[in-house]
Order: C-alpha cells, then structure tokens, then sequence
C-alpha cells in the first residue's frame, strides 16, 4: 500500500494498514513510542525465565507477562494477554536476558510475583475489535469532560484508554485534592456502557502521556525513557548557579524540570574541593569579594567592589586557600591590581563567527541630504533601485531644458536697436480682430513671462487672462 495511508499511531507504537484485500495489518514501530526500548542483550541465551516478555500498550503502560500459549513469540508481535475482566492486546518488546533487567529495575521477584498470562497470537478479528475500540477513544475523553464539568468536580480528565476488547476503559484524571466520583462512575457507565477504571495521574505523568518537545529541541525525558519520577527542589538549581527564573527552570508540566537533577550529584561532588569564602580576602589593594564561582572549573572570581562585576579577577581554589591562611597569620595578599593590568589572557571560549562584532550590521552614519523639500529619512536598497530608472530620465528632462533655454535669446541680450517697445512684443494678440487689446495692468509681468519660457512644450499655450470673446 502507499505510505501516506499508513496510519502512525504513535501513542501504542505501531502501523496502522489495510492491503489490497482489504485484511488489517498491524506493525510494531521502535521509533515511533513512548519509553521505546532496546534489547542491547540480544543474542545471550539463558535457561532461566525464557518465557517471560514484556508487553506495552498505549503511552507508557508497560506490563510483563508469562506465556503459556506454547507458540514462539519474538519482539513486534501481538498478543493477547490477561486482564482483570475480559482480555486485553498489546505489543512485545522485549524477551530474553534483559527482562530479568526491567524487572530489578521495577522491583519484581520472579519468584513470587504472580504473572498474567499471554493467551495467542492476535488474530485478524481480534486487530479489528481492537480498532474499533481505538477509534472510540478519542469522542470518549471529550464527552466524560463534559460530565465531570457538569458535576463541578474538580478533577481534569487527561486521557481515555480502552481495552483490547471494548468492554472497559481507563480513565486518566488529575486532582490537587481528593474526589468523590462515585457519581461520575454511575454517570460514565450509563453514557458509554463500558466498565470503569478511574486511575488518578500526576502532572510529571499527564506530560509523559501527551508527550512533546522539550526546550533542549528533543523529546521529553518523562516521555522518552523515564518511569520513575523522583522530587525536585530548588536546591538541585542553587547548587548549579542557576538563575531561579520560575520561567526557566519549569518543563511543561508547570513542575521543575527533571533534567535539574541529572548533574546535580556531580555540582555536589565539585564544590567539596572548594574552600568557604563567606568573608572577604585581605590583599594588600584591599578587601576581595567573592562574585562568581565557576564550579567544575575550580575558579573563583573576586572583585574589591561588592556591588560591581566589572574589574574581577580569577583565582583557583589552591590560591585561595593560600591567602585565606595568609590571613589567619595577619598577613595580607600580593597586590592583584598590577597583576591583572600586566596580564593579558585570552578567553577560553569563542565565538562560532570569530571575532566579528554583533555591532558589523549597523549603519556607521547618516548622509546628509541637500536637497531642500525632500524626505530625510534614508531610503533604502530596494527604493534606490525601484527610483533609478525614474530618477535618470527626470534628469536627462532638466538638462534638455536647461540647454534650451541657455540657447533661446532673451530680450534683455538683444541690442537695444533692436528692442521692441513692451507694446510691440506680441503681434499676436494685437492682429486677431477677435481679441482685444488688454490694458497694461493686465499685462503680465517679465518674470510671468520667464515662468511662461520655462514651460517646454507648453510655450504656445495661450494664457489664461486672454479670453475669446463673441
């Protein structure tokens, strides 16, 4: 069949498909699951407890079980198991040597647990009741929150899973404080017909079923391969240097992270080696505080102001210790301040550009701008490039008309033999028999009159006092 009508159901972990004949087939996908596990002890036989599998169903619910049904069964397949009422199907995932693993892990004796049984092999009717329940899932959880609202419980229903046969459901529910839902289970069973389960869930855990992306940009640990879930203080954070940011330090689940604690031990480890240094060192330049430690490193950096980062200076736990003993025998420490101006060290971490500056992008200055009546604001790259092709042949305009003007003789430059009189000069207006004669104040003006040479193509134009009478 084609790939994009395969279902991924990644919640159970498996690949949802129908071939040609239309008969169910169902696969196991490693990747594609919460917990997903690994069998790194493959291939190392053991006669002791061959028969036992572990078997996941949906999210994180993860069971062990012993076969019984005599059939030879390998990881991926699927399997009918037992539950308390009915029967259930899920996946294998692990059998042989690295069961016993899970088991010390989940603190079960072998020897006294009582284990539930594999039945078979699925079959094909069982895969398709199996669907139709998975199907059934979904509407489920949207009606019982509505119910739950409708009874004003205080409660959050985060999950629904069904069972492999259709006959029951377990209700995943989040609670500050405790709930009386012996109402709510009457309600859901009335509504949906099923038998009820209601299995109380905490935040950590509501965040391992949903599942989802992590600030790091990989997937969530309560999701990925955590099943245990231990308490997280701030203390974890101060023993690190950590800002207590709430906004930082809290996951998805409005709780700590739990990647607080993974280097935590190690922190506590490292500030063993390093001495106490709640009061100030006597140098000879004066009184050093201690501002920043740098705890894996072993450096500690001191400054003579209190309140000021700015001149700090490094000194490794062993100098430390020196000058705290110096000052125990009222001595004082070397001056720092010459020191630190003679040295020039360069910083152990660089940058991935190198030594470019943030600032390289910024503009250096403005132009100025001398045209008069125009925008000061800079234009940008992309204006420059749209006003070109404009900006030329406006250009090429003015020279034309400056040259044209520069070559028409003006009055002024004629001689003055050959000057009309102001009368004289528009033999035009004065030979049309239809047009009168304006009076002098009418007149325009010289400087009207360059405005008028000035106007190109519209020279001829004939002015607006001059009207044509009947």
């Amino acid at each position: 069949m084609d790939y994009d009508n395969k279902n991924h159901d990644c919640s159970r972990g498996c690949i949802v498909d129908r071939d040609n004949t239309g008969m169910l087939q169902v696969a196991y996908d490693r990747g594609c699951c919460k917990l997903s596990d690994y069998n790194w002890l493959a291939g190392i036989d053991e006669d002791k407890y061959t028969d036992l599998y572990e078997v996941r169903f949906k999210n994180t619910r993860k069971l062990i079980y012993r076969n019984e049904s005599g059939q030879m069964l390998k990881e991926g397949d699927l399997v009918v198991v037992e539950a308390t009422n009915g029967h259930d199907l899920g996946i294998v995932t692990l059998c042989g040597v690295v069961v016993l693993r899970q088991m010390i892990r989940r603190k079960i004796n072998p020897e006294t647990y009582q284990f539930k049984k594999i039945y078979r092999k699925a079959k094909a009717l069982d895969l398709e009741r199996w669907q139709e329940a998975i199907a059934r899932e979904q509407s489920t959880m949207i009606r019982a929150r509505q119910i739950a609202a409708g009874l004003g419980l205080e409660m959050k229903i985060g999950d629904v899973e069904f069972q492999g046969d259709g006959t029951k459901a377990i209700f995943y529910y989040i609670a500050d404080e405790r709930v009386d839902f012996r109402q709510l289970i009457k309600d859901f069973a009335e509504e949906f017909h099923i038998r009820i389960e209601m299995k109380q869930i905490g935040a950590r855990q509501e965040a391992g079923l949903i599942g989802g992306i992590g600030v790091c940009g990989r997937p969530l640990c309560c999701s990925k391969f955590m099943a245990d879930f231990k308490s997280i203080t701030t203390a974890a954070a101060r023993c690190q240097d950590l800002a207590l940011n709430p906004q930082k330090l809290a996951g998805q689940c409005s709780k700590l992270k739990c990647c607080i604690n993974y280097e935590a031990s190690t922190y506590l480890d490292a500030r063993k080696s390093l001495p106490d240094a709640r009061e100030p060192l006597d140098f000879s330049d004066g009184l050093a505080y201690l501002v920043k430690t740098d705890v894996l490193v072993g450096t500690m950096w001191f400054s003579f102001d209190k309140s000021n980062m700015a001149n700090m200076f490094p000194l490794s736990a062993e100098q430390v210790m020196q000058i705290r003993e110096l000052n125990r025998q009222g001595k004082k420490g070397d001056p720092v301040i010459e020191k630190s101006k003679g040295s020039d060290d360069t910083p152990e971490f660089v940058s991935a550009v190198g030594d470019d500056s943030i600032s390289r992008f910024d503009s250096t200055g403005r132009k100025r701008n001398r045209g008069r009546g125009r925008d000061r604001r800079r234009p940008s790259d992309d204006q420059k490039g749209r006003s070109e092709g404009g900006q030329q042949a406006s250009g090429q305009m003015r020279n034309e008309q400056r040259s044209r003007e520069e070559n028409r003789p003006r009055e002024d430059q004629r001689p003055r033999d050959e000057q009309r009189p102001r009368e004289e000069q528009r033999p035009r207006e004065e030979n049309r028999p239809q047009q009168e004669q304006k009076p002098k104040e009418e007149q325009r003006s010289r400087g009207d009159r360059g405005r008028r040479w000035q106007g190109g193509r519209n020279n001829n134009r004939r002015p607006r006092g001059n009207e044509n009478k009947a």
